[in-house]
């Protein structure tokens, strides 16, 4: 038998080279991860240790919730607050009901239903966390209302690990004994994050080393804990994470341990594939298609209606749904668990496991393609913005229907364009589909319309053909080419100003017609460029500096301390 060592040698060299392919042919990464597990394991039969392989599974799931709970800012999601704990709630209740059914449709006993019916109701924060990351939208809108829902969801698990492990006993004493040990452990840390940690990690900032190994330590310290009391690693792990998160030297931190992130991260996805028993594969499709539908169709459904419901745009609301349709890595846990306390069979973990590569996989594709999937099914998905407020917010005087200026996207840059169309006397009309914004607007009486660009009934009613200057500040490629396209034909005498992030972006925007590319990076540089001429004249860097203070003030105070919400 080959030696730990060597295995995760194999391990890391063919994942290696799968991820080399799955570039090459522009696919995600994490599929190819899966498909090396599934090869290494039941297939050749290379690495076939099952202790190993669930010690590699728990260890990267540990550090990998780790690292997100230190990259959690909580203050961040304060605006999506109330979705976050009532929309969290209902969707794991409601999900739970979807799962436990389809398990007692499929015959399953009372216990495997209730276990399915956790397991379906939680999504992957680690997956979902990787797969904004990847594509830096974890500070966008739907990104902070997914957050915000993980979170729900975690602390709802840690209660379902305690139901669980007294589901035995069936004693409220026991839930209730076991939930308070938990408790008391998170209040221990949250008492080392308010008083302790600050002055331990002040002085182990000092050497870059000691600032690694403490928060390492802080890692085990509350795996141990929780584990001692009869949970799982990756719960300590992850309120550990949280607990240094504030923390001034976070973010020396989270740039010392992200190498640790991808090397878990492959691990865990690979010792996935591997966990695969391929004995009666046949009996289990059936229970993997349904619960497969229950994970990638139902549950995103159910997230969708409720961020509908709490006056979100369809396409916010359905970015937000479609990253969350897969199961979670407490859900294997939860599997975990239930076979070492006799509650499931070893054939049930693996129809959870199955279940995880496909949601997880498909999840990774609906995630790559979301905008396009988004203006595929815009029609269908109108029937969500009945349900949205935003479909109220909106100032529209009836004496004034054409405009010289229209804005796409009022907060960030888009707020200085309006300041100075204000001094120029231009007649404006304000597009934006953040409803905090709007409102503003509304309140200020200034003509504005909550709503998403890339929505043909949102630039339907738009007049363009009377439009002076069209200006879009969204970063997004998709929505200006539409928007380019759709002014090209009403007006071809109108400006079109568009946004890119990248060089790539703006070169294509400019072949497509636009007239202008503002690329915010580029112009900073400039503008700093600029400031440096003056070094030599303090008084100026020091005027300049009081001014941006003043600027800064003026617009924390009417709701632009949060970035751009174009998610």
């Amino acid at each position: 038998m080959l030696d730990i060592f060597t295995q995760m040698g194999i391990m890391f060299l063919v994942a290696t080279v799968g991820g080399f392919f799955s570039k090459l042919i522009r696919q995600p990464l994490i599929p190819a991860y899966i498909l090396t597990g599934i090869i290494l394991g039941p297939i050749l039969g290379i690495i076939t240790n099952s202790e190993v392989i669930n010690s590699l599974s728990m260890i990267g799931i540990a550090f990998l919730l780790f690292i997100v709970g230190l990259e959690l800012n909580l203050s961040k999601i304060r605006e999506v607050g109330k979705f976050a704990i009532i929309g969290g709630l209902l969707q794991v209740i409601l999900t739970y009901l979807f799962g436990h059914l389809a398990a007692s449709v499929l015959g399953f006993t009372f216990r495997e239903s209730v276990y399915t019916g956790l397991i379906v109701a939680f999504s992957s924060t680690m997956v979902v966390i990787k797969l904004l990351s990847d594509k830096h939208e974890i500070d966008t809108l739907h990104g902070r209302l997914i957050i915000g829902i993980l979170l729900m969801q975690d602390i709802i698990a840690v209660v379902a690990f305690s139901l669980l492990t007294t589901l035995d006993q069936a004693s409220s004493y026991t839930l209730v004994f076991s939930l308070l040990k938990a408790a008391s452990i998170v209040i221990v840390a949250l008492f080392c994050s308010r008083f302790l940690f600050p002055f331990l990690f002040a002085f182990a900032a000092k050497s870059q080393e000691l600032l690694f190994l403490a928060s390492l330590s802080t890692c085990f310290l509350f795996s141990i804990a929780f584990s001692l009391i009869g949970f799982p690693i990756a719960v300590g792990a992850f309120i550990a994470g949280i607990s240094i998160a504030h923390l001034p030297y976070h973010y020396e931190i989270i740039a010392r341990v992200r190498s640790l992130k991808d090397f878990f991260a492959t691990m865990f996805f690979v010792s996935l594939g591997m966990a695969i028993l391929v004995n009666d594969m046949k009996a289990l499709m059936l229970p993997l298609l349904l619960l497969t539908f229950v994970a990638v169709v139902l549950k995103p459904f159910v997230v969708m209606l409720l961020t509908a419901l709490f006056g979100y745009a369809k396409r916010t609301s359905f970015l937000t749904a479609i990253s969350l349709g897969q199961i979670s890595e407490f859900s294997l846990i939860i599997a975990s668990i239930g076979v070492s306390l006799g509650h499931v069979n070893a054939q049930f973990y693996t129809l959870i496991v199955l279940l995880a590569m496909v949601s997880i996989t498909l999840t990774s594709y609906f995630v790559k393609f979301d905008l396009k999937l988004a203006m595929l099914l815009s029609r269908p998905l109108s029937i969500f913005d009945l349900m949205s407020r935003g479909k109220h917010l909106e100032y529209t005087p009836s004496h004034e229907h054409t405009y010289d200026v229209i804005l796409v996207g009022y907060d960030r840059i888009g707020y200085t364009i309006f300041k100075a169309l204000e001094k120029m006397r231009k007649s404006f009309f304000v597009v934006d589909y953040n409803p905090d914004i709007i409102s503003q607007l509304v309140k200020k009486h200034i003509p504005c319309m909550y709503g998403d660009i890339a929505d043909t009934e949102v630039r339907d009613r738009l007049n363009f053909e009377k439009a002076e200057l069209v200006i879009c500040t969204v970063p997004d490629m998709v929505d200006n080419l539409l928007i380019l396209q759709h002014v090209r034909g009403q007006n071809k005498r109108a400006l079109v100003f568009v946004t890119a992030t990248i060089v790539d972006e703006a070169i294509e925007m400019y072949q497509a017609g636009a007239d202008y590319v503002i690329l915010p990076h580029f112009l900073g540089g400039e503008y700093v460029s600029d400031l440096l001429q003056n070094l030599k004249d303090v008084r100026t860097i020091i005027q300049k500096k009081y001014d941006h203070i003043e600027e800064l003030k003026r617009r924390k105070s009417i709701g632009h301390e949060h970035p751009l919400h174009y998610g």
